[in-house]
């Protein structure tokens, strides 16, 4: 990302909260329904979503470019646009490598989906936890609005998951 280009890592954010929330989700409907599938299903379910959401938001950061400035990108905007919409795919790399260890028989498919879960979890949070650390607020404020910001998140996880399990 240019330096200084706050709107780009503010939208390199959105991309990676977005892919987090989808992935998390596609890793809790596979949980609750381990016994239907095995590692493979898993990983391409899991790859397929996010690289889904990634190709969304490429697509509609495109759209929104063309409609607010009547042309196409140029070649550097153009640059930064795939470098937003990768980060988004940043997020499925360890669930991945836990996956394919699943697959290969390394590790259980519960375990492997247990331990994705966390790392979802805790990228969320940590990046939640970021961003409320920088805001100017008192810590009992940045408390609440992290607090709100969890619940929040979690009611977000939970549309996702039925969205993913119906």
């Amino acid at each position: 990302m240019p330096e200084g280009d706050e709107r780009s890592i503010a939208q390199y954010l959105k991309e990676r909260i977005y892919a987090t929330i989808t992935g998390l989700a596609i890793v809790l409907v596979i949980s609750t329904n381990a016994q239907h599938h095995d590692a493979r299903d898993a990983l391409f379910s899991l790859v397929i979503g996010v690289l889904g959401i990634t190709a969304a938001g490429y697509l509609a950061d495109l759209i929104a470019h063309i409609a607010v400035h009547a042309k196409l990108p140029t070649a550097g905007e153009q640059r930064v646009l795939l470098r937003i919409a990768l980060g988004g795919l940043s997020t499925v790399v360890t669930p991945v490598i836990l996956l394919v260890l699943a697959w290969t028989g390394v590790m259980e498919l519960d375990t492997s989906l247990r331990v994705s879960t966390i790392v979802y979890l805790v990228t969320l949070g940590l990046i939640g936890l970021g961003a409320v650390r920088r805001a100017s607020l008192s810590w009992w404020a940045q408390l609440a609005v992290l607090a709100a910001l969890v619940g929040f998140g979690a009611l977000v996880v939970g549309v996702q998951v039925l969205a993913h399990s119906v």
